[in-house]
């Protein structure tokens, strides 16, 4: 890979010029849905808030969804133990949720009428958040951890990547026990050739990029 050093202000201004292109669905009316996968450590939601951000100047609306909100409930989390890296890789996410309540609103024909989040998992309880209604030609914008390879929707994917070091230091001690399934991950989905931005973000301070490679 070839990689060009950038600030996360930078790329989230290139970023949403590429979003600009007057092909892409917003000149139809429609939608763009964005993802930016990464695991936890990563801390995908610096991109999207700068995204967000640089779409806002440019006057186009966006709305930030963070996968975390679609977690499933600790009794389907758990059921196999606290620290099952199957169930993390495939029953943590509420994926049913995420296509339901995300991303068909924002399908050719959708109502744009978007969950931003449906389950908090610290009291384990409903969110109970209102619908927000993302005008047509919005950006959707989902980050989080294990989102490519899902065959979610996305016209734009970016993978932040982590070196099996990074991830390690940067993970906190109660969190550690997700390292195989973000190893598998890497293995089995190879995010950073599905994805159509690639981020190498060891040193955060310090992010280089790939640009937005063609399909």
């Amino acid at each position: 890979m070839q990689w060009e050093a950038i600030t996360w202000q930078r790329m989230a201004e290139r970023l949403a010029g590429h979003l600009d292109n007057p092909d892409d669905a917003h000149e139809q009316g429609g939608w763009q849905r964005v993802g930016i996968d990464g695991a936890p450590a990563a801390d995908t939601g610096v991109l999207a808030g700068e995204l967000a951000e640089a779409l806002r100047r440019r006057g186009r609306p966006s709305l930030v969804v963070p996968a975390d909100g679609f977690l499933r409930p600790a009794s389907l989390r758990f059921e196999f133990g606290r620290q099952d890296v199957d169930s993390y890789l495939d029953g943590w996410y509420d994926t049913a949720a995420l296509w339901r309540e995300v991303f068909g609103p924002t399908d050719p024909g959708g109502t744009g009428r978007v969950l931003p989040d449906l389950w908090d998992p610290v009291t384990d309880r409903a969110t109970r958040s209102p619908y927000v209604e993302l005008p047509p030609g919005g950006v959707l914008l989902v980050h989080g951890p294990l989102l490519l390879g899902r065959w979610f929707p996305f016209d734009l994917g970016v993978h932040i990547r982590l070196s099996a070091g990074a991830l390690a230091r940067r993970t906190e001690e109660s969190a550690r026990w997700t390292l195989p399934a973000f190893a598998r991950y890497e293995a089995d989905i190879d995010p950073a050739s599905t994805a159509d931005v690639v981020v190498r973000a060891d040193d955060p301070r310090h992010p280089a990029w790939t640009g937005v490679r063609s399909r």
